[in-house]
């Protein structure tokens, strides 16, 4: 049943542009030229994306950074493991799963550290990228609010994840 689903709609956007009267073509070639523009002019949002991510992991800054806060959020309660997926977390949803999957591997899905990367990735979204990608698609150029607003609430997101995962597990 589920795979008529897509056929079935396509069938009945070509009966209701028929009985409309719609050239069918002309339309789906518009929409595709459209799709086309949208796509190119995306292009250098999507490449700065993939090099200030590639950079960021390949340079081992954000172990750095992590391993030199290590004392700091040790004392705040906050597992330092965890400082690169909330660092990474709003640049990119690859990274952080990849991320995710290596805390998961070395502390298990079932333990403290465990629980709270899964709540984390869970709360948190790719901000930057979001702010980045879909407002350029639009032409907004004035995101600062968006993206001080979006970070903020990743922030409290991460937090929240400790103090959740504190209190129910």
């Amino acid at each position: 049943m589920v795979n008529f689903i897509i056929p079935v709609v396509v069938m009945i956007i070509i009966i209701y542009g028929l009985i409309k009267k719609v050239d069918l073509f002309d339309t789906f070639l518009a929409g595709v030229k459209e799709g086309l523009e949208t796509s190119i002019n995306l292009f250098p949002t999507i490449f700065a994306m993939l090099l200030a991510i590639t950079m960021l992991t390949s340079s081992n800054i954000i172990s750095n950074f992590s391993s030199l806060l290590s004392p700091l959020l040790s004392h705040l309660g906050f597992p330092s493991d965890l400082l690169p997926l909330a660092l990474l977390r709003p640049i990119s949803g690859t990274s952080s799963l990849v991320i995710l999957s290596d805390i998961l591997k070395i502390h298990g899905p079932d333990s403290y550290i465990g629980h709270i990367a899964s709540v984390m990735q869970g709360s948190t979204d790719t901000t930057i990228y979001i702010v980045s990608m879909y407002f350029a698609s639009i032409g907004i150029k004035k995101t600062k609010y968006s993206l001080a607003v979006g970070l903020l609430a990743d922030f409290f997101s991460v937090i929240f994840s400790v103090i959740m995962v504190r209190l129910f597990f």
